[in-house]
């Protein structure tokens, strides 16, 4: 693999860093089976490209984007507050409905960005390739969320909103309104999902409708998998899971692609997927008994010297 192709790959599995973050919101903290981001990933990529095109600011728009990502999951959590629809039939329903949205706000499949003018635009001032600063640029902004996001999980309201997904019944027991910490969750995680089609459109030049198939996998790929590498004892270990999680799936599926050996091509992108959420659903179960073993021979031997 060569640097370009890296460096690319590191780039991606930053940007869906976000996706994860956005996920393990909604999937961990909240316990909210959330299929709305394969509809709020396209929208947050239209609505910026959309923008972009007619001249908005890029930051602007970007910006505009994450708050129509939060709208769109404040509509799931609609759906299953008020109106008492299963969230993951909710989730579905605003999923599809985005499709069409996302149509309605690009008026074509997809909106070209080549030639305009991005948020990462600023960063050819510096004389040194694009390749290099927009990966750079992103695990600053990478570092901003995650801190963002631990003390946000840490604070008064954060700890409130642990407490609606680990316990409703308890939370509400104690006075704690969970309708509106589900609202509250559901909004912030769709933005960061939203804020990540954003970026993912203006990295790689281009928005589709089609862009979001599958972006749910990939975030509880991320998830899970960061989770099996890193046991998430604390919320400042989960969140750093969420992101080690994301850059091990792309590199993952990288090496995949290029290992000529193995015989895999793009179209196969959706088989690695599923066969590396396996392994990491799989890789807990296989180590907890390894990990007995080696404590009970550790006990029968004696430590080593």
């Amino acid at each position: 693999m060569s640097l370009i192709a890296l460096l690319g790959t590191i780039e991606t599995g930053l940007i869906f860093a976000l996706i994860a973050l956005g996920v393990y919101l909604s999937f961990r903290i909240l316990q909210f089976p959330d299929l709305t981001v394969d509809g709020s990933f396209p929208l947050g990529a239209a609505v910026s490209a959309i923008l972009i095109v007619n001249g908005i600011n890029p930051f602007l728009a970007t910006l505009v984007a994450c708050v129509a990502g939060a709208g769109a999951g404040l509509v799931t959590a609609w759906l299953n507050v008020r109106l008492k629809i299963l969230h993951l039939l909710a989730s579905i329903l605003t999923m599809i409905a985005l499709y069409s949205i996302n149509l309605r706000i690009m008026g074509r499949p997809n909106i070209a960005l080549l030639g305009e003018e991005t948020v990462f635009t600023p960063l050819e001032a510096f004389g040194v390739p694009t390749y290099m600063t927009i990966p750079a640029a992103l695990v600053v902004l990478i570092i901003i969320a995650k801190v963002a996001m631990d003390r946000f999980l840490n604070s008064e309201i954060g700890l409130a909103m642990r407490a609606t997904g680990a316990n409703a019944r308890m939370a509400r027991a104690q006075g704690i309104n969970t309708s509106f910490y589900v609202l509250m969750g559901m909004a912030v995680s769709n933005a960061l999902v939203a804020l990540a089609g954003a970026l993912f459109a203006q990295s790689q030049g281009a928005a589709d409708v089609t862009m979001g198939v599958g972006v749910i996998v990939v975030g509880l790929a991320a998830v899970i998998g960061g989770e099996a590498v890193i046991l998430p004892r604390t919320v400042f270990l989960a969140t750093l899971a969420c992101v080690v999680g994301s850059l091990m799936y792309r590199l993952a599926v990288a090496l995949a692609l290029n290992a000529d050996f193995i015989g895999l091509k793009a179209q196969d992108l959706n088989l690695i997927t599923a066969l590396l959420v396996a392994a990491a659903m799989v890789l807990p179960s296989v180590r907890a008994p390894v990990k007995r073993a080696l404590v009970k021979d550790k006990r029968v031997v004696g430590p080593l010297k």
